[in-house]
């Protein structure tokens, strides 16, 4: 699926679908797709499990799946409801039985073990999101009052049920989901990160342009002409006005320059990359002097320099690679 994924970059497949497959092939092959970022603080031990099972699918981040866990146990592997829930996730025993997994491939499914249970509700969250996804309303709510109170309920009602514990209970969540990191913000979703790459490969042929871009669209920079000589200007966009447009599309206001866009993201390790983080390059923060949108795979879109236009490349095309980094959630006044 990686490997298919990949092809599919090269020929210009919808991005969508694209960074669909890469997050789907999150913990098959890829490391670095089955990592995320979590500002929420969790148990040490169920860190690098809530990450991993927080890119299952675009409707699913790693702060959400938290969350949830947060809110039906306390990370309490142990607890057990009044009304026969189990475990870490709070599966009823029925719900368990058709939906529990083998996170840990031991031979065993076991609700008690979070090593199963944490894989097992992103992926039982996803496939509740797929069952209502012709349902109106907020997605995330549907998918969460779906996962409290039944797919049924959710249909019946066209949306959140009108009981007042699935209400609370999906307000609750989701605001806890979006506390905001230490940083000041809340980090990028998975669904706000396939936004951002479908608006970049929009502009997939438009010209580079220095200066050129901003959260509106293409602009006209100061340089160059579209032969990548000195005089005249273009309409177009430069590395970071490519971003910065990309981002916009989420309500994510990022500043001008790179080493600024650096400044307002939080670093995530290279084996911790995901569709939609930036690359950085350069020799030291205070020095950036390129940025563009990683898409997984080892690929990135962005705006290379004058006489280019809007692309496709390999992360590793220049070998100043710095650093990735996540922005974090800022609403934007222009998009």
């Amino acid at each position: 699926m990686r490997t298919t994924a990949v092809v599919a970059v090269g020929v210009g497949a919808t991005a969508a679908v694209v960074v669909a497959a890469l997050v789907q092939a999150a913990g098959d092959d890829h490391p670095g797709l089955g990592a995320g970022v979590l500002s929420l603080s969790v148990p040490p031990q169920y860190k690098g499990l809530i990450e991993k099972a927080g890119t299952t699918c675009p409707g699913v981040s790693p702060n959400l799946l938290a969350a949830l866990l947060s809110t039906e146990s306390n990370f309490n592997p142990k607890a057990q409801s009044p009304v026969g829930a189990q475990g870490i996730a709070q599966f009823m025993p029925s719900t368990w039985e058709t939906s529990g997994v083998d996170g840990n491939g031991d031979g065993k499914r076991d609700v008690w073990d979070p090593e199963d249970a944490i894989p097992a509700a992103a992926k039982y969250l996803c496939s509740i999101a797929d069952e209502i996804k012709d349902v109106p309303g907020n997605k995330q709510g549907n998918m969460l009052a779906a996962y409290n109170a039944g797919s049924g309920a959710v249909r019946k009602y066209g949306g959140v049920p009108p009981y007042k514990e699935t209400q609370d209970y999906v307000k609750s969540i989701v605001a806890l989901a979006e506390k905001p990191s230490p940083g000041g913000g809340t980090l990028t979703t998975a669904e706000q990160a396939a936004t951002v790459v479908n608006a970049a490969q929009d502009m997939i042929g438009t010209p580079y342009s220095w200066g050129g871009g901003s959260a509106s669209g293409p602009t006209t920079g100061t340089c160059c002409s579209p032969n990548g000589s000195s005089g005249g200007s273009v309409t177009g966009f430069d590395c970071s006005g490519l971003t910065l447009y990309a981002y916009a599309r989420v309500g994510i206001s990022l500043p001008r320059t790179a080493t600024e866009q650096y400044a307002a993201s939080e670093p995530v390790k290279p084996e911790q990359a995901m569709p939609g983080d930036l690359v950085f390059y350069g020799s030291s923060a205070t020095s950036l002097h390129h940025v563009g949108i990683y898409v997984g795979g080892g690929w990135l879109i962005n705006a290379p320099r004058p006489g280019t236009q809007v692309r496709f490349d390999r992360v590793n095309a220049m070998s100043d690679v710095f650093a990735y980094a996540r922005p974090i959630s800022r609403h934007s006044k222009e998009a």
